[in-house]
């Protein structure tokens, strides 16, 4: 058995399914007064090589006139185009060939040998004299700085170059490595201790970090029961329960402690429910409506969705893989009528063997994969559905829970169910139709442009989750007064 994962706590419900151009030139240009007269026919003034159209416009909107100050030389023009050089201003509508003061970058042309001439475009730069104007003066600033135009354009450039190191500065805690970055908020959030009583099945795992793993912070893990004290949740896995027995649980607990039922079989599969009634706080399973929902996988979306999907390539057609067979299971007399019509590779179970012993990889190669369920109860989806199948690349068939259950957890165009078909043999053409149409069969991987599959990590990712759940919860406190009334409904 496999067995699931999925954010939740009390209250809170993880995501489980889905799902002009710009104008050149023109951004940034400053509107025209529609009632200024007409510009008057100018000529047409020579391009400088490397200035692109892209270039005429500026990315900031002209300031409102900034008051002088006595002693203060008046503020540059918006319209002027250099220092010490005026130009009538320009009114109307602009024309496709904007005025050469309105270009970003200021053009280098020679005069003589070894000496060049800087025409003044600051438009673009004008932003930043008015951000000297409005910061302290450097106690480093030179008078002379200001005494001709290229000065003045250096000591814009060292202003700014002053502001993006103080962003940098201010930025400095997200480059440092993990170990080394000051006290924020994890230090500030209270650790919550977490108390697994048994090691699920017997099998001793390590729990990893919450916080890299999961990004839950303030979380510990252990399994030390001398901690149960210090513990504010302890969780009880019910098949050791069910195996060691009630007299195995801890004879006292604080008030304010969270005793948390754990089970990821399904109904036909635990036994005992009816002696744990007013025992647990929490309930924690694959149920959708549990205290700490954490379901067998689900889906998340991508960073960035893709165009484009490559799927791997598929030379088989249908698969299953299965270890416990019994002949009173629906999965098993499905199987029977099926193979009728359409070949089958089963694995496990005394027949073929697991290539790599990988059942992802083995998988892999098939177009289709049997995800029948043991049993069929309400969101009892498991890894045969989100590991065996989606994690493959095969497109699940799935017998389960009803088609519109599976649908709260992937998109309805992800898989077959066999409930969409009168029998065995309408499910069988229709999977050789899709074996022989591309277009058809690659329909059902639509989905994973916009999200990716998460198959849940056993055990740790549960206890995690605990964690969120009693951080959440606050004060709150509860009984499950009959939880076995709870959990076979």
């Amino acid at each position: 058995m496999a067995e699931p994962g999925r954010a939740s706590g009390p209250g809170g419900r993880p995501h489980l399914s889905a799902p002009e151009a710009g104008q050149g030139a023109g951004v940034g240009r400053r509107r025209w007064p529609e009632q200024h007269p007409a510009p008057p026919q100018q000529q047409p003034q020579e391009r400088p090589r490397h200035a692109s159209p892209a270039l005429h416009s500026s990315l900031w909107p002209a300031p409102a006139p900034a008051a002088t100050l006595p002693g203060e030389r008046a503020p540059l023009s918006s319209a002027a185009p250099g220092f010490g050089e005026k130009r009538p201003r320009v009114s109307g509508t602009p024309s496709e060939e904007a005025p050469t003061w309105r270009r970003r970058r200021p053009a280098m042309e020679p005069l003589e040998p070894g000496v060049w001439k800087l025409r003044g475009r600051l438009q673009d730069a004008r932003w930043l004299l008015l951000l000297r104007r409005r910061l302290p003066p450097c106690s480093c600033s030179l008078p002379s700085l200001a005494k001709r135009p290229w000065r003045r354009l250096l000591a814009a450039g060292l202003t700014c170059c002053a502001v993006l190191a103080l962003c940098a500065l201010s930025n400095l805690p997200d480059l440092l490595p993990r170990g080394e970055r000051p006290a924020g908020r994890d230090a500030q959030e209270e650790p919550v201790t977490v108390l697994l009583w048994w090691q699920p099945f017997g099998r001793g795992r390590g729990f990893g970090d919450c916080r890299a793993r999961f990004n839950i912070s303030a979380c510990r893990l252990t399994t030390n029961r001398s901690r149960l004290r210090e513990a504010q949740a302890v969780v009880f896995h019910h098949r050791d329960l069910v195996l060691e027995g009630l007299g195995e649980l801890p004879e006292a607990r604080s008030p304010a402690q969270r005793w948390v039922w754990m089970n990821f079989e399904s109904p036909s599969h635990s036994q005992g429910l009816g002696d744990l009634s007013g025992l647990f706080n929490w309930t924690m399973s694959y149920k959708v409506d549990s205290d700490v929902f954490v379901p067998y996988g689900y889906l998340r979306p991508k960073r960035a969705p893709v165009s484009q999907l490559a799927l791997p390539k598929k030379t088989k057609l249908v698969a299953w893989v299965i270890s416990n067979w019994h002949e009173d299971h629906a999965r098993v007399q499905y199987y029977r009528q099926l193979k009728d019509y359409v070949p089958i590779d089963v694995y496990g179970a005394g027949r073929l063997e697991l290539k790599n012993n990988s059942v992802v990889k083995t998988v892999s190669q098939y177009k289709f994969y049997l995800a029948f369920e043991n049993s069929q109860h309400q969101d009892y989806i498991t890894e045969k559905l989100w590991k065996n199948a989606l994690m493959s690349w095969a497109v699940p068939i799935v017998l389960g829970p009803s088609r519109s259950n599976y649908e709260l957890f992937i998109p309805s165009d992800a898989f077959i169910h066999i409930n969409d078909f009168s029998g065995p043999k309408q499910l069988a053409l229709y999977l050789k139709f899709l074996d022989r149409n591309k277009s058809r069969y690659r329909r059902y991987f639509a989905w994973r442009k916009h999200y990716d599959v998460h198959a849940t990590s056993f055990w740790s990712e549960h206890c995690c989750r605990v964690c969120d759940a009693v951080r959440t919860a606050g004060q709150q406190h509860k009984t499950i007064q009959n939880l076995a009334n709870w959990f076979e409904h």
